[in-house]
């Protein structure tokens, strides 16, 4: 009998304590902001583990973007750190800040005399006008950032941890200044138009782009993608160019040589004895004469063409030129139009899919564009758009992209899989684009021995024709 008047009671106890926490989660979820105190009140029982539990719940206050760029702030009630980023981006927020409710704030180091060290925000951007950092470290940076973004950090702690890691002094520069103006209250992009000469438009811009749609880490890692591609790109140039450098520095010389020594006195022995010298042989003696008597002329009028080009491109006619003409290059403009097609289609798709209006989409995909033509065609799009137009109809009235681009772009807007289908279009352009760069930089050397060979060439048969027309004269000539 004991042992069962013990069980029903440890029963009863059981039933009881589900009770209240049925009682409990009914408060929350019907009275929203009701607390343990007014179910004790209402209800006329109290539960002091639950108590404790919910009494434990900590708080965040957080700073965040928001997709036009705004400051917002609030409170959030979570278990952990992890779970309020989670529903920080859940909100299409882009976090910046994140403290717990009653923790210290973080202050700057104090200087030698106390006081907290606080860079000026207006004396920013003329103290970062003129930094500049190698390539390979922007890419370390970006590449970092994204990581620990993408592990739970917010922007402002991982600019933090950047600024430690980091051991260059011109990057601990970089990093205190972009850590300084978040704390301030700028966008991420704003902050880093503060370095033209480390963060090219494209960056700034791409970032602008994932700071609106909410989706900065997978943006940072397409610029991780971008920075490699141009580094590569950059390093198997250089590899292609090493043996026809090679090639052309030994040229140049032989080529100096050849005019500065032996046309003189092939020229003078041909005049001692009355012969005539061929027409390669004349042609080499007056490159000689201009070259010996006129190269300040030459130089004069290479530094007026560097500084009337760069004159011409400052304008928005000549750079709009200068821009038409680049994608116009053979090999080159292919490189150029192909990384565009990547760039544009994975961006835009992005955007998309972070659920970005597309006239928004349209206007950041063309700030990234980095050409002036390809810029003013796009306006033209975004003005068709607005006339009702689909973005594949209105891009194909331009010529801008090709058939197979547009054709794809409708297939997506047809079938309602836009942003999927503009993530396949950048798959199979980046594929083109590896492709095209394969194929230049395996073309580079070839083309730059031929045109060394035919130069040395001849500049040889110049001299070896003359030596010749000297043998032949001093042969005809009586004894």
């Amino acid at each position: 009998m004991g042992r069962a008047s013990d069980y029903q009671r440890h029963k009863a106890g059981n039933n009881q304590s589900n009770a209240y926490t049925s009682f409990f989660w009914d408060i929350r979820e019907d009275h929203g902001e009701s607390t343990i105190g007014e179910g004790v009140a209402k209800f006329g029982f109290r539960n002091p583990g639950l108590e404790v539990v919910c009494a434990a719940m900590p708080q965040f206050s957080y700073r965040a973007r928001n997709a036009q760029g705004g400051l917002v702030e609030g409170v959030l009630d979570c278990p952990d750190r992890a779970v309020a980023i989670r529903q920080i981006e859940q909100l299409h927020y882009i976090p910046v800040r994140i403290d717990a409710v009653g923790s210290e704030p973080q202050v700057a180091k104090s200087g030698k005399n106390g006081a907290a060290a606080v860079a000026a925000p207006a004396a920013l951007p003329a103290a970062t006008q003129k930094l500049k950092i190698p390539h390979g470290q922007l890419l370390i940076f970006t590449e970092q950032l994204g990581h620990l973004l993408r592990a739970g950090m917010t922007l402002d702690e991982g600019l933090s941890v950047l600024e430690k890691r980091l051991k260059q002094p011109r990057m601990q520069q970089m990093t205190h200044a972009l850590h300084q103006a978040l704390v301030d209250g700028r966008s991420f992009s704003q902050a880093l138009r503060d370095f033209p000469r480390i963060f090219p438009a494209i960056y700034v811009n791409l970032v602008a782009a994932g700071e609106a749609s909410g989706a900065l880490p997978d943006i940072l890692t397409r610029l991780v993608q971008h920075l490699m591609q141009a580094k590569n790109l950059r390093d198997r140039v250089q590899q292609a160019l090493i043996y026809p450098a090679f090639l052309a520095i030994a040229g140049a010389a032989l080529i100096t040589i050849f005019i500065t020594f032996m046309v003189p006195q092939l020229t003078g022995f041909m005049q001692q004895n009355g012969g005539v010298l061929p027409l390669p042989t004349r042609i080499l003696v007056m490159a000689h004469h201009v070259i010996t008597g006129y190269w300040w002329v030459a130089g004069l009028l290479v530094i007026g063409g560097l500084v009337g080009f760069r004159a011409f491109v400052r304008t928005d006619e000549g750079r709009t030129a200068w821009d038409r003409f680049r994608l116009m290059i053979p090999g080159y403009g292919r490189i150029i139009r192909h990384r565009y097609y990547a760039q544009f289609s994975r961006t835009l798709g992005t955007l998309m899919e972070n659920g970005i209006p597309l006239l928004r989409a349209i206007d950041l995909v063309t700030e990234i564009a980095g050409n002036k033509f390809l810029e003013a065609k796009l306006g033209e799009v975004r003005r068709a758009v607005i006339d009702g137009a689909t973005l594949s109809t209105a891009l194909a009235s331009q010529n801008l992209f090709p058939d197979l681009f547009t054709d794809m772009m409708a297939v997506g807007e047809q079938t309602g899989h836009f942003a999927q289908t503009m993530q396949t279009i950048a798959d199979v352009y980046e594929r083109e684009l590896d492709r095209t760069v394969q194929i230049v930089s395996a073309l580079i050397p070839p083309v730059i021995i031929i045109l060394i060979a035919i130069l040395v060439g001849f500049v040889v048969y110049s001299i070896l024709s003359a030596v010749f027309e000297m043998t032949h004269s001093l042969q005809l000539r009586p004894q």
